[in-house]
């Protein structure tokens, strides 16, 4: 079983920035791969980025590529994803995810969810 909380969210202007955390408990963290999704209200839940378990391949959506960058501390169980030149567009309930599967569909376990909301 795991556990995932993120945190770090909030409101932000158009083009700044924030930094979500997603903290995992349970001793496989590091075996399994780590996403994060977001949804946006009336819309469906996205693919927003990916990272393997080692931290050596990323994956990102078209839509955040160049601005997100997703990483990972194995020794705090902890996952993240940095956000620049935010847009409104961007506005949405953030998830992080994992599992023995990740895809840009879904994974196993997931978290809360942080809220980002970005200002015009």
């Amino acid at each position: 079983q795991v556990q995932l909380v993120e945190s770090g969210g909030g409101l932000v202007q158009t083009g700044g920035s924030l930094r979500l955390s997603c903290a995992a408990s349970g001793r496989t963290f590091s075996r399994y791969a780590m996403a994060w999704f977001r949804q946006a209200p009336g819309k469906e839940r996205e693919f927003v980025a990916r990272i393997s378990w080692s931290g050596g391949s990323t994956y990102y959506a078209d839509s955040v590529k160049g601005r997100f960058t997703i990483s990972r501390d194995n020794a705090k169980n902890t996952v993240y994803l940095q956000m620049n030149s935010l847009k409104p567009e961007d506005a949405a309930v953030y998830y992080c995810a994992t599992g023995p599967v990740v895809t840009t569909r879904g994974a196993t376990y997931w978290g809360q969810g942080a809220q980002v909301t970005v200002s015009s």
